[in-house]
C-alpha cells in the first residue's frame, strides 16, 4: 500500500475553475495536510498547508482578495 502523505503517488485533482489556457492548479489530500502544486510543473514540487489555511485561502479566493 503506498502511504497517503507520498506527494509522487498521491491523488491529484485539477481545480474545477481551469481554464482551457493551461494555468491550472491541482491538489491533493496529503494525510491531515492538501498539497496544492502547479499542473504544467509538478516536478517542480507542492507546497502544503493546514485545513484550516486551505480554508482561509480558498474562502479569500472566493472573495476575490487574490485577482490580478
Amino acid at each position: 500500500m503506498i502511504a497517503p502523505h507520498d506527494p509522487w503517488h498521491a491523488r491529484w485533482r485539477r481545480s474545477s475553475r481551469s481554464g482551457a489556457n493551461g494555468n491550472c492548479v491541482e491538489v491533493a489530500s496529503l494525510d491531515a495536510n492538501i498539497g496544492v502544486r502547479d499542473s504544467k510543473a509538478p516536478e517542480h514540487g507542492h507546497i502544503t498547508l493546514t485545513p484550516q489555511a486551505w480554508t482561509i485561502l480558498t474562502t479569500q479566493i472566493r472573495a476575490g482578495h487574490h485577482d490580478r
